[in-house]
């Protein structure tokens, strides 16, 4: 049974049947209904590139998306995929940890930022986040946010990588201040292998 049972309150558009129901559609359509012409957004853990592109593209030409990975196949994924899709003048990819993005930005002026915990996709499953980097991570990108910033985060959990990070991010999360931000955290609670959970962070709610 899962430890964590929650309820899920948010403002994005309401489902259909047809759509894709996961962390990640999740994620994204809360983007959708944030995210802005000409802000400033963070993909923290790049990955493949496809919420770096996704953000590129919903802040457009005036916009600006910074990524950051630990590792160059990610880097090299997501700068091909930019090139691939005309945004690689929207979007710079940094082969860095995402603990070090408050050398990139100023605080206070991202609209949003995404994390993706776990491993690379279809990468080494040897090489995955960690909550000693993870929530210092967090913890700046707050610090980054404008006063009503948001914060996507989707977990992934279990095989490789175990359980460790997501149990410290659901202990982690509960103790932010409530006066500063609001936390939403959606857990597919009846569907088998450890699905990913998806929170959001509302700044200013």
């Amino acid at each position: 049974m899962n430890a964590y049972p929650v309820s899920f309150k948010t403002t994005v558009r309401s489902f259909h049947m047809t759509d894709r129901f996961n962390a990640l559609s999740l994620s994204h359509r809360l983007l959708a209904e944030h995210v802005r012409p000409g802000d400033l957004c963070i993909d923290a853990t790049a990955g493949r590139g496809y919420d770096t592109a996704y953000l590129a593209g919903l802040t457009g030409e005036t916009g600006r998306v910074l990524a950051f990975d630990i590792q160059q196949e990610a880097v090299d994924s997501t700068n091909a995929l930019l090139r691939k899709r005309g945004l690689d003048r929207i979007a710079q990819v940094h082969l860095d940890s995402h603990v070090n993005m408050e050398r990139y930005a100023q605080p206070g002026t991202v609209r949003c930022i995404t994390f993706n915990f776990g491993w690379l996709p279809a990468g080494d499953h040897s090489i995955f986040t960690h909550a000693e980097t993870s929530i210092p991570a967090i913890e700046a990108g707050l610090r980054l946010l404008t006063p009503d910033g948001v914060m996507s985060l989707c977990i992934y959990y279990g095989r490789d990588s175990g359980f460790e990070e997501r149990d410290a991010l659901l202990g982690y999360l509960p103790t932010l201040d409530s006066k500063t931000c609001t936390v939403l955290l959606h857990d597919f609670i009846n569907r088998p292998n450890n699905p990913p959970l998806f929170a959001a962070i509302l700044k200013g709610i």
